[in-house]
């Protein structure tokens, strides 16, 4: 009799835990959303097969597309600060990829091959014509293989700060496939990611990684950065899950060969090993020309706009 009230008391206490868990994980969607920074009034929807596609279109002239990085966090809020200039000269879309921002983050594992479709998807039946495209980070390997895939999507790339050769060569480990599990899991997977992307962690992320000068980190960056984290309740868990399994990865070096394409780089001057990893694919492309951001780390774009602006300009009007 003893054990059976035990174990009804233990079943009694893990559905409480779990009930309180359920509450707080809501508590910290409702929380990250409530200043509403990441509205959809200016923009339209993509409907892709998988899921809705955010994005905006301004300006007239010749198609660039912009690509945010490969972060549960991110979103084209990272073009916030360039994205009227560029719009003078050329129609600028900058799109949410999807499992962020304002996009549709389904339970799935999110892979390179998806973000590659979506992205080809996505200029044939939004923007209808060839695009110049800027890239940050991880999400350079998406457009490195949709160009080699099919060459008639993008004409220039500019990349701003890609990952290196090496890291995207790492294929999910039985260790990083643990970790996507546990961030599956219903509520408790939801409050340890929860945990791990709170706004002090993002924070932490802007003054130590992405930003060379802490003093330049707004508040309302972010809060942009930890809404995006949480809205659609806390479902780019899903995304962060794959991220850390590597799901996202893929070896771009074949592709990075064969590619004819103008392309140019962009590194933050105190970014890590910014220097090696445009080194190697220089190496690889001998035709990549390449131009650094003194005092900046991994978002130019949001921590020295009028540089970044001037460098694009100089690639895609000269």
């Amino acid at each position: 009799m003893k054990s059976r009230n035990r174990f009804k008391f233990l079943i009694m206490v893990t559905t409480a835990a779990i009930a309180i868990l359920h509450l707080i994980n809501h508590f910290v969607s409702y929380l990250a959303t409530l200043k509403g920074i990441l509205n959809t009034n200016q923009g339209n929807f993509y409907e892709w097969r998988f899921g809705r596609i955010f994005y905006t279109k301004q300006g007239n002239g010749s198609p660039i597309l912009l690509i945010h990085d490969l972060n549960s966090s991110a979103s084209s809020y990272e073009w916030n600060r360039i994205i009227k200039s560029l719009s003078e000269t050329n129609t600028v879309y900058a799109l949410d990829l999807l499992g962020c921002g304002r996009s549709d983050k389904p339970n799935l594992t999110y892979t390179n091959f998806l973000y590659v479709q979506m992205i080809s998807d996505f200029v044939k039946n939004v923007i209808q014509h060839k695009t110049d495209v800027i890239v940050t980070g991880a999400s350079n390997s998406f457009v490195i293989m949709a160009c080699h895939n099919d060459e008639t999507i993008f004409d220039k790339i500019l990349m701003i700060n890609p990952d290196s050769l090496f890291k995207l060569n790492q294929v999910p480990s039985k260790k990083a496939k643990s970790l996507k599990l546990i961030f599956d899991v219903p509520v408790i997977g939801t409050f340890i990611y929860n945990i791990w992307t709170c706004k002090v962690n993002i924070r932490c992320a802007f003054e130590n990684r992405f930003f060379s000068n802490e003093k330049m980190v707004s508040n309302k960056t972010v809060n942009a950065y930890f809404e995006s984290a949480h809205n659609d309740k806390n479902h780019s868990k899903y995304l962060y899950a794959s991220i850390l399994g590597k799901y996202t990865n893929i070896n771009i070096l074949h592709a990075l060969k064969e590619l004819n394409n103008s392309i140019f780089a962009i590194g933050g001057s105190d970014e890590k090993d910014i220097n090696n990893t445009i080194d190697n694919y220089i190496y690889y492309n001998p035709s990549i020309e390449s131009a650094y951001i003194e005092d900046t780390k991994h978002l130019p774009q949001l921590e020295a706009p009028e540089e970044i602006i001037e460098q694009i300009q100089i690639f895609f009007h000269s």
